[in-house]
C-alpha cells in the first residue's frame, strides 16, 4: 500500500495571499520582509507593477474603463510610503487608486465590491514586528489571489511592463470614511442585536497594539453604547509589545480588565483580521474558542455548516454536530478556508488564530464582525465571559517543530502513516493523524525550513505527549530515508 503525500505542501508555495520576502531564492508570498533590507523601494514598485499588469490583462480593452484599485494601510512606521510607492507606480499603469488611508484588511475587503473596483491591497505584515510590512493583494470580490493567480503576479513583475502615457495616468482619491461604513456594516448585520448591547451597559478594554484597531474597534464598541477602556490604542505603528494577540503578549490587557472592572477585553493584530478575548477576570478566553464561541450563536440561529483549517480545534466539530451541521477541515491558509465554505455552503468558518469568516458579510477574517456577533452571543446568554467559556469542551494545543531535512520527507511520512492504521490520516495539507485520544498534524511550515508538529488533546500534558510521541517517530524516519 501507497500512501500518497501532498508534495506540494512540502515545498515552498508562492501565494500573494498573506506577506512577502525578497531573499536569494526569491520572492515568496508567505512572510513579510523587512523594510529597508529585504523590502525595499524597488522591491515595492516592481511588485506593485507586476500586479498592475495582472489588473490590466483581467480588462479586454485597455481603454474601455480605467480600472481602480482600492488601497489601504495599518498604521505601521513605514506604511505611509509603501503606500505612496504603490499609489505612483499604479498610477503610471493607468489605474485610478481610492486610498483609504489608516484601514485594516476586513475593510479594504468589503471596499473592492462596494466600489465595484478591480482589485485591493493591504500595505500590513500583519501580526509581525513593526520593522517588517508588505503588500496583502485583492481580486475583484475583495478575496485574495489563489496560489496560480500569485504566481502570474511574480511573473509580471520580472517582465518588461509598458507604462501608460502621460495623457492616460491614473488618478489617487482618498476616502478616509470607510472605517465608519465598516462599522455600520456591522450593525447592519441581522444576528448583531445592537439594542441588546447597548442596554447591557459594558465596560470593555481594548488592546489595538497601536495600530489602526485602536480606531476601528472602539468606534464600533462605542456605537455599541459600550464604555471603551483603551490599551496601546494610538495608531503610532510602535507597537507596545508582540503583536501577535498571544496571552504572553498581553499581559497588560489581562491587568487593565481585572484593575478596571472590565467585563472583557479585546485583542486585535494591527490588520485587525484576528480577534481574541480575555474574560473578566483576567484569564484568556482562548484565541482557538474565538471562532468556536461565534459558530455557537450562528448556528444557534442559522444551522448549517462548520469550517476550519486540519490545524485548529476540534471544539468547532463537537459544537457544529451539536447544532446539526456538518464540519469540514481545509488545508491551512485563509483562501483554502474560504473555498471550503464555498463547497460545502458553510454558514461559518475561519481559522483557530482568531480569524472569524462569516460569509453572509464577506469572505474574509474580520474582528469588527466578530466582536458584534459575539457580544450579541454574550448577552443573549447572560452569563460572565469565563463562564461562556466554560460551556465549550476543553481541548489543549500543544505546537512544536523539528527541522526541515533536504530529502527523505515523503517516505518517511508514508511510512508514518503506515505504522499507524489505528488514525484516520487526512493527507491535504502535510499528515493530520486523528486518534481517539486526540489528533496530530505534520505539516512543512511555509516561512520556515521546519515541519510544524501541532497536536491536540484532553489536557496539556496529553496534547504533549502526543506531540514529543509522533515528533520522535518522525524523527527517526527521517534519519533512516536522508
Amino acid at each position: 500500500m501507497r500512501v500518497k503525500v501532498d508534495v506540494q505542501t512540502w515545498n515552498v508555495r508562492l501565494y500573494f495571499v498573506f506577506m512577502l520576502i525578497k531573499s536569494i531564492s526569491g520572492i515568496r508570498g508567505t512572510i513579510g520582509g523587512i523594510v529597508g533590507e529585504c523590502l525595499t523601494p524597488p522591491d515595492i514598485v516592481r511588485f506593485a507593477t507586476g500586479y498592475g499588469a495582472w489588473i490590466l490583462s483581467k480588462i479586454e480593452r485597455r481603454n474601455s474603463n480605467t480600472p481602480t484599485v482600492v488601497l489601504g494601510r495599518d498604521a505601521r512606521m513605514s506604511g505611509q510610503m509603501v503606500s505612496n510607492l504603490i499609489s505612483s507606480t499604479l498610477n503610471a499603469l493607468g489605474i485610478n487608486v481610492v486610498d483609504l488611508g489608516l484601514s485594516t484588511t476586513p475593510t479594504v475587503e468589503l471596499a473592492v465590491p462596494e466600489l465595484g473596483a478591480n482589485g485591493g491591497i493591504i500595505v500590513t505584515a500583519s501580526h509581525n514586528p513593526k520593522e517588517w510590512n508588505a503588500l496583502k493583494l485583492l481580486d475583484d470580490r475583495g478575496e485574495f489571489l489563489s496560489a496560480s493567480e500569485g504566481e502570474r503576479v511574480l511573473e509580471l513583475s520580472d517582465s518588461q511592463i509598458q507604462y501608460a502615457e502621460v495623457d492616460d495616468l491614473g488618478t489617487t482619491s482618498h476616502d478616509d470614511s470607510w472605517l465608519k461604513w465598516h462599522v455600520q456594516h456591522v450593525l447592519d448585520l441581522d444576528l448583531v442585536n445592537a439594542s441588546s448591547v447597548r442596554g447591557a451597559g459594558l465596560k470593555v478594554a481594548v488592546d489595538a497594539v497601536n495600530s489602526s484597531g485602536g480606531i476601528a474597534i472602539p468606534m464600533l464598541l462605542e456605537s455599541l453604547g459600550v464604555e471603551v477602556v483603551k490599551v496601546h490604542c494610538e495608531p503610532t505603528g510602535n507597537f507596545a509589545h508582540n503583536p501577535e494577540p498571544l496571552p504572553k503578549h498581553l499581559t497588560d490587557l489581562m491587568k487593565v480588565v481585572v484593575d478596571h472592572k472590565c467585563d472583557l477585553g479585546i485583542s486585535v493584530d494591527p490588520d485587525v483580521d484576528r480577534l481574541c478575548f480575555v474574560n473578566e477576570d483576567g484569564t484568556f478566553f482562548g484565541e482557538e474558542y474565538t471562532l468556536v464561541a461565534v459558530a455557537d450563536y450562528v448556528l444557534s440561529k442559522t444551522p448549517g455548516n462548520t469550517v476550519s483549517n486540519l490545524s485548529s480545534t476540534r471544539a468547532l466539530s463537537v459544537i457544529t454536530e451539536r447544532h446539526g451541521g456538518l464540519y469540514t477541515a481545509s488545508a491551512v491558509g485563509e483562501v483554502n478556508v474560504v473555498e471550503a465554505i464555498r463547497n460545502t455552503q458553510a454558514i461559518i468558518g475561519g481559522e483557530g488564530n482568531g480569524g472569524i469568516i462569516y460569509p453572509t458579510s464577506h469572505s474574509g477574517r474580520d474582528a469588527l464582525v466578530g466582536v458584534g456577533l459575539f457580544l450579541t452571543h454574550l448577552i443573549e446568554t447572560g452569563l460572565k465571559c469565563s463562564e461562556l467559556r466554560n460551556t465549550y469542551p476543553s481541548f489543549v494545543i500543544q505546537k512544536d517543530k523539528l527541522s526541515l531535512p533536504e530529502s527523505g520527507v515523503e517516505e518517511a511520512l508514508e511510512t508514518l502513516v503506515l505504522n499507524h492504521p489505528e488514525a484516520k490520516v487526512n493527507t491535504i495539507d502535510g499528515v493530520k493523524f486523528d486518534l481517539e485520544e486526540g489528533w496530530v498534524h505534520l505539516r512543512r511550515s511555509n516561512t520556515e525550513p521546519i515541519i510544524r508538529v501541532y497536536a491536540e488533546s484532553d489536557t496539556s500534558e496529553a496534547s504533549k505527549n502526543l506531540a514529543n510521541r509522533f515528533k520522535t517517530e518522525l524523527q527517526e524516519l527521517l534519519t533512516r530515508f536522508a
